[in-house]
């Protein structure tokens, strides 16, 4: 019987757009990128290049300044602008512009050592080296992530869930690429010292099952296949953990709490390319998709594409495409500059038609106190009372209501029958206490 978690919703999931399209290389390489120094939680990182400076992909163009990680150019040729450039965030962002010269010219790799070899303090430094970064949602380092579980944790779940409607990036790196995949969980299962690992995957992925339950006829290779009811969010670690494990992460806690790790498909195969091949991380599948454009896809896009350009992959956006999102429809961004660059996190650009598109509620709505929010946050918050408080802008007793754990899934705006902005109101009150907080300690470090 597939298992799932409490709450949460099941919208259309309109994967059929791109599950069946193979990934591909770009038709045409981006003339130019734009690598924004901040690609990950954690300070920006400083720029190593300068104007008029040559690189290959896979030269490091930035390192870190705190937590962090390096970012490598992507293509090569000629660092033409250091500027802030647009982010797909919506701010303005220090950048790195690279001009493409289309040689393709690549770093020598250098092969690291056969992993029997190498200690995981060893092959921490080598991900951390590479540049990767969480590629399924917080762009947390996975060098950080890593380190910081050793001996803390007994288990680790590869989040194979991608439960948000229309991605379908990790689930054709699945498809495609099973076994790299698998000796990049191995990997990480060795650096930790662990001999349990669980892949958590919905059941709407049937031909990535069916692959993977064939490596894994039985439990003998401490790899354990866990098919999850589809539901988002599914993918969200805390509810992932719930699903996979049946252990559930305290409110403010991490997995860490409950002895076990997350990390996403993409993730893995990044450490798989790094570990087994000495490549940085420059590039990631993405989903063109939606009613939007021409032409659904899944690409490999160097990172710092302009996102103009995937609309170009795509054969353009058709006459009623009315919004533009990096991401998927419940936590993507919506875009605004066509100029901006894909990040390490972006696993989708969605191009949704004004008929796909949820109407906004007129300001008047008000909420029918029917109880859908509370019944389907997967946090097990209340809403509909935090967005009260944030009306009256009282932030204090929201946050007595444990507004801090939201993780802004949607779930809440997406089941209310009066189609209240709750999301936007959560994250509105925990933008205002994370504030505040800040000026509480200025305050405390200048006394």
């Amino acid at each position: 019987m597939a298992r799932s978690f409490l709450g949460g919703t099941h919208p259309h999931d309109q994967k059929r757009l791109s599950e069946r399209k193979e990934i591909s290389a770009l038709t045409n390489p981006p003339p130019h990128v734009v690598l924004p120094m901040s690609m990950h939680i954690g300070p920006p990182c400083v720029p190593t290049v300068q104007v008029g400076d040559r690189v290959r992909i896979g030269d490091k163009v930035a390192e870190p300044s705190g937590l962090g990680a390096p970012i490598h150019a992507s293509v090569a040729g000629t660092v033409t602008k250091i500027e802030e450039r647009p982010h797909p965030s919506g701010s303005k962002v220090l950048s790195v512009v690279i001009e493409n010269d289309n040689s393709g010219e690549t770093v020598p790799y250098a092969k690291p050592a056969s992993l029997d070899d190498l200690t995981s303090e060893q092959m921490i430094e080598i991900i951390k080296n590479a540049g990767i970064t969480g590629m399924g949602g917080a762009s947390f380092p996975t060098h950080a992530k890593l380190s910081s579980a050793i001996g803390k944790v007994d288990t680790v779940v590869l989040n194979a869930a991608e439960c948000e409607p229309y991605i379908t990036s990790d689930h054709r790196m699945l498809v495609e690429r099973c076994q790299e995949i698998l000796q990049g969980l191995r990997a990480v299962m060795k650096i930790l010292n662990l001999e349990r690992a669980h892949i958590g995957i919905e059941a709407n992925k049937g031909d990535a099952i069916r692959l993977l339950e064939a490596e894994f006829p039985d439990r003998s290779s401490g790899i354990e296949l866990c098919v999850l009811r589809t539901r988002y969010p599914q993918g969200a670690e805390k509810q992932l953990i719930d699903a996979v494990l049946g252990r559930q992460v305290p409110p403010g806690g991490l997995p860490s709490d409950v002895n076990c790790v997350v990390i996403n498909v993409s993730t893995v195969f990044a450490v798989y390319e790094a570990l087994y091949l000495g490549k940085p991380a420059t590039e990631r599948v993405v989903t063109l998709t939606g009613h939007g454009v021409t032409r659904p896809r899944n690409v490999v896009v160097p990172f710092g594409t302009p996102l103009r350009h995937l609309l170009d992959e795509a054969d353009g956006m058709r006459d009623d495409c009315s919004l533009l999102i990096s991401g998927g429809p419940m936590m993507g961004t919506p875009q605004f500059d066509l100029d901006a660059g894909t990040i390490k996190g972006t696993n989708c650009l969605l191009a949704l038609t004004t008929a796909e598109r949820k109407k906004p509620a007129p300001a008047h709505n008000p909420c029918i106190r029917c109880g859908r929010c509370v019944e389907n946050c997967p946090m097990r918050l209340t809403p509909a009372n935090v967005h009260m408080f944030a009306s009256r802008r009282d932030f204090r007793s929201a946050e007595a209501l444990n507004v801090m754990d939201c993780s802004q899934c949607g779930v809440c705006s997406y089941v209310c029958p009066a189609k209240i902005g709750l999301t936007q109101s959560m994250q509105t009150t925990k933008g205002e206490l994370l504030r505040r907080q800040r000026l509480e300690q200025a305050g405390k470090g200048g006394a």
